[in-house]
C-alpha cells in the first residue's frame, strides 16, 4: 500500500527516474542527514556553538587554555556521536552504493555515520571526530580513549610519543581543508551527471561550490533540505521533506521503476 503511494508522488518519481538513468551520481551530505540520528546541527539553537564560541585553529596552537576549552567542547559532542546510529537516510545511500547506483558520498559531517551504515566511498571534507591525531608526528588513535583521558584529567592531552598537541582529526575553524580530499571531491563533482545535495545549508565554502561545479559541467542538481538554500533557484529539483523518509520513499519508487522496466 505504501509503495503505491510512493510511486504516485511526482517529485519522487522524477528523482527515481533520474537516478535510474544516470551514469555517475555523486551525493553531497551536510548536518541535516545526521539530525535524524540525534546529532544536532551545531549551528542551530541549542547546538554547542550557540552556547560556546568555537576554538579557532590558531588559538588552539598558541594557547593551552584554548586547547583545554577545545577538549571541553569536544567531550560534550563526543557523547552525542558515540551514542548515535545511522538512520534510514544513511542506510539508503549505503545500499545505493552497493547496488552501483552512486559513485560515493562527499560529506561535510564528521560523525562517521556513513561508514557505519556501510558506505565505502566517502570523502570527509571536514575530517572525522572518530579519531584523534597528533599535530606533531601525525599518529592517530580512536577518539574514545583520549576523550576518557580528558574527562579524567580535565586538561588537553599531549602525544605520548612526541609531546605534540592532540586534536580530533577534524578541520577546525581557520584550518585548511586537506587539499587531496578537496581535489578528489572536485573531480567527482566535475565528472558526474547527477549531483544530490542532501541536508546541507550550502553556505560553507569551499564545499558549497561543489554543486555549482557539478552543474556547470552539465550535471543535474537535486537539493533535499529542510530549510531554503542559496542554490534553490538553480536546482533542477528541490525537495523539503525529512531526509530519511524522503530517501526511503525515493528508494521505494526507484524499486518500482526498476521492476516496471524489467
Amino acid at each position: 500500500m505504501n509503495t503505491c503511494r510512493y510511486e504516485t508522488d511526482p517529485m519522487h518519481a522524477q528523482l527515481a527516474s533520474w537516478i535510474a538513468a544516470a551514469r555517475k551520481i555523486v551525493v553531497f551530505t551536510g548536518a541535516g542527514i545526521s539530525t535524524e540520528s540525534g546529532i544536532p546541527d551545531f549551528r542551530s539553537p541549542g547546538g554547542v556553538w550557540s552556547q560556546s564560541q568555537p576554538v579557532f585553529f590558531e588559538e588552539f596552537l598558541r594557547s593551552s587554555s584554548a586547547r583545554d576549552e577545545y577538549w571541553r567542547q569536544k567531550s560534550i559532542t563526543h557523547r552525542e556521536f558515540a551514542s548515535a546510529h545511522p538512520n534510514l537516510g544513511h542506510r539508503v545511500l549505503a545500499d545505493w552504493e552497493r547496488r552501483g547506483l552512486i559513485r560515493g558520498v562527499i560529506t561535510q559531517n564528521i560523525d562517521g555515520l556513513h561508514q557505519q551504515a556501510g558506505s565505502q566511498a566517502v570523502l570527509e571534507l571536514h575530517g572525522t571526530a572518530r579519531e584523534v591525531a597528533c599535530l606533531g608526528c601525525q599518529k592517530r588513535w580512536p577518539a574514545d580513549e583520549w576523550v576518557a583521558w580528558y574527562e579524567e584529567h580535565l586538561q588537553a592531552p599531549d602525544c605520548p610519543d612526541c609531546g605534540g598537541p592532540l586534536k580530533h582529526a577534524t578541520i577546525s575553524f581557520g584550518q585548511s581543508l586537506d587539499p587531496q580530499v578537496l581535489e578528489q571531491a572536485a573531480r567527482w563533482s566535475t565528472d558526474c551527471d547527477l549531483f544530490l545535495a542532501l541536508g546541507s545549508s550550502l553556505v560553507v565554502q569551499p564545499a558549497a561550490g561543489l554543486p555549482v561545479l557539478a552543474q556547470s559541467q552539465g550535471a543535474r542538481l537535486v537539493i533535499i533540505n529542510r530549510d531554503p538554500t542559496p542554490l534553490d533557484t538553480n536546482a533542477d529539483l528541490r525537495l523539503a521533506g525529512p531526509l530519511g523518509e524522503t530517501l526511503g520513499q525515493v528508494d521505494a519508487t526507484l524499486a518500482g521503476t526498476v521492476q516496471a522496466s524489467t
